[in-house]
């Protein structure tokens, strides 16, 4: 005789397993993606569940496994596309290893961030993704680990230390970018947006070690730190225009900088690719499409958050494993601003 398998109220994984024929444990398995599974049976299992009801607690069994799905990802600055499509890289990659993501946004405030961990922390996340808030100690590593729960930092690094990173090479962007402008005669060149931190310290190396290689003195009057957004970038560029003698050309922290720097050149009538010529940072797919098009440093971002995700999973199967890094090496777009 057939065992019934009529919808019932509150199924169990047991009720499933006896009209599919299948031990507990192969339900168990089939229910949570394993590909130990051959799929012809899997699909039976499955088959069997919707048609008895039975719906996956998948919460219940992360507390039974004190294991999680869930990878923690903390953004300082989600205004900016940059991390956009950086998140888009994360959750890519991410979704194909059948990790969802939990984001929060800091909004550069420390404090927020520790808030944000924590509740990540106690939603008992498998690992936690962070671009660290301004003025992050690095002690914050240490404390994670302890926690026992894998870290990776992005973008911006903490210092030494034994974490896994991913990143970009900001010293040799900025450097390529100065570069070219020398190369193209420009010989009075600003330094637009950023104002602290290790990303620009590098970059502002980057810019100083090109117009170094040129022989050029540095003019402190050409470097005008901002916050690193268009409003940031428009009065950047607008404190530079009124430095005399006048600067020719700009490399911009990042490409959000770039772009307000863009509408301030607009603004004064200069034509922006003869007149006066514009580096970026970041390569935003937006850049392509600014007016006019926006030569660039780029440095993949999608690519960089589908790597820090691969070093997350990397860990989490390799818990043991030496220090990862991922350090994006930058490419110039030039296009019609410089």
């Amino acid at each position: 005789m057939a065992k019934s398998t009529a919808p019932r109220k509150n199924a169990t994984i047991l009720d499933v397993a006896s009209a599919a024929g299948v031990s507990k444990s192969t339900v168990s398995l089939v229910l949570n993606g394993s590909p130990l599974i051959k799929e012809e049976t899997a699909a039976r299992v499955r088959e069997v569940a919707a048609r008895v009801g039975y719906v996956y607690n998948r919460r219940a069994a992360q507390m039974r496994s004190q294991s999680s799905n869930v990878i923690g990802v903390v953004i300082n600055d989600l205004m900016n596309p940059f991390f956009a499509e950086v998140l888009v890289g994360i959750e890519r990659k991410l979704v194909e290893a059948g990790f969802i993501t939990l984001m929060a946004h800091t909004n550069e405030s420390v404090e927020l961030q520790t808030k944000v961990m924590q509740s990540m922390r106690e939603q008992n996340a498998a690992g936690l993704i962070l671009c660290p808030a301004l003025g992050t100690p690095a002690t914050l590593v240490k404390e994670v680990q302890a926690w026992g729960i894998p870290l990776v930092v992005m973008v911006r690094s903490l210092g030494k230390g034994s974490y896994d990173y991913a990143g970009s090479d900001n010293a040799l962007g900025t450097f390529m970018a100065t570069n070219h402008l020398l190369e193209k005669g420009h010989r009075r060149i600003g330094f637009l947006g950023g104002q602290s931190g290790a990303v620009f310290n590098d970059r502002l190396e980057g810019y100083r070690a090109a117009m170094k290689k040129h022989r050029l003195k540095e003019h402190p009057e050409l470097l005008c730190p901002a916050l690193p957004t268009r409003q940031g970038g428009y009065e950047a560029l607008q404190r530079l225009l009124d430095v005399e003698p006048q600067a020719s050309a700009a490399v911009c922290y990042n490409d959000i900088t770039a772009l307000g720097a863009l509408a301030a050149l607009g603004e004064r009538g200069i034509a922006v690719g003869r007149d006066f010529a514009i580096m970026g940072f970041d390569g935003l797919l937006d850049t392509a499409h600014s007016n006019p098009p926006l030569s660039t440093v780029d440095i993949r971002p999608g690519a960089l958050g589908e790597a820090a995700a691969s070093l997350m999973l990397e860990r989490l199967s390799k818990p043991n494993t030496a220090r990862l890094r991922y350090v994006a090496t930058p490419e110039l777009l030039l296009r019609a601003s410089a």
